[in-house]
């Protein structure tokens, strides 16, 4: 039987993020606060220089307010600066040239709020997978439910030797011949490098998941 978590929205989730939203019933976050330096508005993708993280600004994002109503400030020119960044650590993967024109329009048009541009974003890379995923919205906060994803999903906790969804299932990635392999990465590094075969890796990582938790 499946369980029920709650998850936070996220842009370009980590591969955990995803396995967690096919393997489980799944609520999304809509009564929390906004929270920065989270993957709410941040992703890590493997370049060649090592782990970089992708930040969507927010209009005032040093400020507390309902999630829902946390804007996208495109005073800077971060969607280009971000489509830069993920060609060029993924131009040379394997799968790069079949999703590049599915995820390039997120990089060109405006969407207003940061929950429907990840969600929109989200549900695209779902189509290219064919996965079938659903998921329904909380209507209240719930204050502790355990395992509490929406904390334990962070990149702060990532970093703790003792963190409990740490993937050891390794996969080829673009700059394997610089660095070790670097687990918990977006779900694109997955994609681009994996193509088809992301739907098995995700699969294939939920009873690692549901032991750690």
């Amino acid at each position: 039987m499946l369980k029920t978590i709650i998850l936070s929205t996220a842009y370009l989730p980590p591969i955990e993020y995803v396995a967690l939203l096919l393997q489980n019933n799944v609520q999304l976050e809509r009564q929390e606060h906004f929270q920065k330096q989270s993957f709410r508005n941040r992703a890590h993708i493997l370049s060649g220089n090592g782990v970089q993280a992708l930040t969507v600004p927010v209009v005032n994002g040093n400020k507390e307010f309902p999630i829902e109503e946390a804007c996208i400030d495109y005073s800077t020119s971060w969607q280009r600066d971000h489509w830069r960044s993920i060609v060029s650590a993924y131009n040379n993967s394997p799968y790069f040239l079949y999703y590049e024109d599915a995820i390039r329009p997120f990089y060109e048009q405006r969407h207003t709020h940061l929950t429907t541009f990840n969600e929109a974003l989200l549900k695209t890379i779902l189509q290219l997978l064919r996965i079938d995923c659903h998921w329904q919205y909380t209507i209240d906060y719930e204050r502790a439910p355990e395992p509490d994803y929406r904390k334990l999903i962070h990149p702060k906790r990532q970093a703790e030797a003792m963190y409990p969804l740490r993937i050891t299932d390794s996969y080829a990635q673009v700059f394997e011949d610089r660095f070790p392999f670097t687990p918990n990465l977006s779900i694109i590094d997955l994609l681009f490098n994996e193509g088809p075969q992301t739907v098995s890796y995700l699969q294939n990582l939920h009873i690692e998941l549901q032991h750690a938790c």
